[in-house]
């Protein structure tokens, strides 16, 4: 708390640009609180929920986002490090998480992961060979619109840099929408609802095998 003084003290005023407090405190709520605490009383710009999406499982990660935002200004960005999967970030914005930060999309990518809505595809499996199919036949991104899995299949396997390029393409752009998507479903007062389609979608698995 005292290199978060300093910090603050340090960073001053900056018209355009925020410095964020970092709450801390693992997965004991009593620390949480009193890091908390500390946080508002030097005031931030934003608040940032530290110390998760270490190892801990999405059971205890979920435990602490079950009050650890409530601790934080209602009325300032909420920012979970380090997070991640899709279905982390639907968990993390229904316990009051604003903005998350993960390498996933492109990581992913370049290891030839792809996530959709109806869960992760991996291109580099055979299965994908031959299949003229796109990704996700509802996605308007570049990587579905023009490509088949049987294009991004090959360019994986032959190590071509545009295998890696298009495949964050397309998860940048799932990710994308499903933040749009629960934006408006928050607006319209419908969020149970799109978290349940969201959910039951991606239980039904990928695409069968041609």
């Amino acid at each position: 708390m005292r290199w978060a003084q300093r910090s603050r003290d340090a960073f001053g005023d900056r018209p355009g640009h925020a410095l964020f407090g970092i709450q801390q405190g693992g997965v004991t709520q009593e620390l949480r609180e009193e890091s908390a605490k500390a946080l508002r009383a030097i005031e931030f710009d934003g608040y940032a929920v530290g110390g998760l999406a270490v190892g801990e499982g999405q059971e205890a990660m979920f435990g602490v986002l079950d009050y650890a935002p409530d601790m934080l200004p209602v009325n300032k960005p909420r920012y979970l490090m380090g997070v991640g999967k899709p279905d982390d970030i639907v968990g993390a914005v229904k316990r009051g998480i604003d903005m998350m930060d993960c390498v996933l999309p492109s990581r992913s990518g370049r290891t030839g992961q792809a996530f959709t809505r109806h869960g992760v595809v991996n291109i580099k499996n055979a299965r994908h060979a031959d299949d003229p199919r796109p990704l996700d036949e509802a996605c308007g991104c570049p990587a579905c619109r023009g490509y088949s899995r049987a294009y991004l299949h090959h360019v994986f396997r032959a190590g071509e840099m545009i295998s890696g390029m298009l495949l964050t393409w397309h998860n940048l752009h799932y990710f994308q929408e499903i933040m749009a998507g629960m934006r408006e479903a928050i607006s319209e007062n419908r969020f149970a609802g799109w978290e349940a389609d969201f959910h039951t979608t991606r239980a039904e698995g990928d695409i069968a095998q041609l």
